[in-house]
């Protein structure tokens, strides 16, 4: 407070993002690194904040937080593939000339990112968005259990319904050939779910749209195609759905 009753201030905004697969980054939009709490905020991702709007009721509070895809911490395959997604925000207000005066101004997660082509914008959520988010059971006339989860109670780690293979050869963005899967009838791994283990793509799952048998070797078209490219070789656990 004493800072800011000499009315010229050193302050800048402060970003720490914690994405949900563990990896913690740190941004800041003043023009040096500033670090505290064993984590360093890097100014070369050219983050800018907009004003913090709030309000007394329970709508969803945002501010915006825009910055440029020349950072190799930022790069438009990885928000592409939705490893920014909700991850876990606090914003600071920080002292740049002395790092121990700084107030946290609120937490939240990311929400709707809009690309261009050189920047983006990230909606920086507050934990008011939890509120709106549906959670619970669903009830309906069909079983509304997830094959394989608790209440479903079929074992997707049996031989039956699990394979592993590699891709022999692409037949487009999001079909091709795969070894490994010979014991398998067509249509087995229909609407089931590929997690690659190996490859660009390593750790990330995609829905199974088709699966076909030619000649002997096992065909299988995806939902979507990935956002990094698959390459032959690349292998894969597939589980049936």
């Amino acid at each position: 407070q004493a800072h800011l009753d000499e009315g010229t201030t050193t302050l800048a905004w402060v970003w720490r993002i914690a994405r949900a697969d563990g990896v913690t980054f740190g941004f800041t939009d003043h023009d040096r690194t500033l670090s505290f709490d064993g984590t360093d905020f890097e100014p070369e991702s050219g983050l800018t904040a907009s004003e913090v709007r709030s309000g007394s009721d329970l709508s969803v509070d945002a501010q915006d937080a825009e910055g440029v895809l020349t950072s190799d911490r930022i790069t438009e395959t990885d928000i592409l593939d939705g490893r920014w997604d909700n991850a876990a925000v606090e914003v600071w207000r920080v002292n740049w000339a002395a790092t121990s005066q700084r107030l946290l101004m609120r937490r939240g997660a990311i929400g709707q990112i809009r690309r261009g082509r050189l920047a983006f914008v990230a909606e920086v959520r507050s934990l008011a968005h939890v509120l709106g988010q549906t959670v619970g059971r669903t009830f309906q006339a069909s079983c509304d259990a997830a094959l394989g989860d608790a209440r479903c109670g079929v074992n997707l780690e049996a031989a039956a319904f699990k394979g592993s293979g590699a891709v022999i050869d692409l037949l487009r963005d999001r079909a091709f050939t795969a070894s490994g899967l010979g014991t398998f009838a067509a249509g087995w791994f229909t609407f089931g779910l590929v997690e690659w283990s190996t490859g660009a793509n390593v750790g990330r799952r995609t829905e199974v749209l088709g699966h076909d048998v030619a000649d002997g070797i096992a065909v299988l078209t995806l939902l979507e195609a990935p956002v990094r490219a698959i390459a032959e070789g690349d292998g894969f656990t597939i589980r049936a759905g």
